[in-house]
């Protein structure tokens, strides 16, 4: 199959520091995972890498970005990270991808007791191990809601903040950056301009946006 990891235009450019504030997961941590887990288990899979640096700072691509989600929510309700491994590699033998988890119908079909990984496609159980306790893992099924797929059924952009909010990260647009849906306008110069004094009004009516997008921008640069 063919493997496209390469960040770019239409794909969207990532780096650790990113990450970090998009999944509001530790620097660290994100850093350890790309490197140990995708890059090197994952990439030696396809004969390839997950990350792309440029000599001087690490980045990856919207599938990824997706797929490091999925990852880390697992890891938080105490699936083992060879659990999520052998799940993703068995994965991405049956849907013939190397981003399993930034497809529709997986995320539809997760669930978990915490040990163990169940994944349901029809009738079929494709990753599991015996258990009787099953939970169903409710937050990836709200991120699941956060997505818009492509036909291909994976992953095509995110609103980090819900669909009712203005947020969008669209690989498409400013490289993937958080921009306000509609406009290439980024949260972040909103937020620097509220926080040097300006008012919601004199932004909105400066941006052409309305009060409540610039409301949404604040929020989501507080909350990162």
């Amino acid at each position: 199959m063919k493997v496209v990891t390469k960040p770019g235009l239409g794909t969207g450019i990532y780096t650790v520091p990113d990450i970090a504030r998009i999944l509001r997961q530790p620097y660290r941590q994100i850093s350890r995972w790309v490197n140990q887990y995708f890059d090197q288990r994952l990439g030696r899979q396809f004969i390839d890498r997950y990350s792309w640096t440029d000599g001087k700072s690490k980045a990856v691509n919207f599938h990824t970005l997706v797929e490091l989600y999925t990852f880390f929510r697992l890891r938080e309700v105490g699936v083992r990270t060879r659990v999520i491994l052998e799940a993703h590699e068995k994965l991405c033998e049956y849907f013939e991808t190397a981003f399993p988890f930034a497809l529709s119908s997986v995320l539809r079909n997760l669930s978990s007791d915490g040990k163990r990984i169940y994944f349901k496609y029809d009738a079929d159980v494709l990753c599991t191990l015996d258990s009787t306790n099953q939970l169903n893992l409710k937050f990836i099924r709200d991120f699941f809601k956060k997505l818009d797929f492509d036909d291909s059924e994976l992953a095509q952009r995110l609103w980090p903040l819900g669909r009712e909010r203005s947020i969008v990260i669209d690989p498409g647009h400013q490289f993937g950056q958080p921009t306000i849906a509609g406009s290439n306008i980024l949260p972040v110069t909103i937020f620097n301009m509220h926080k040097a004094g300006e008012t919601i009004e004199q932004i909105a009516g400066l941006y052409e946006l309305t009060k409540i997008q610039v409301k949404d921008s604040i929020d989501y640069c507080k909350a990162a």
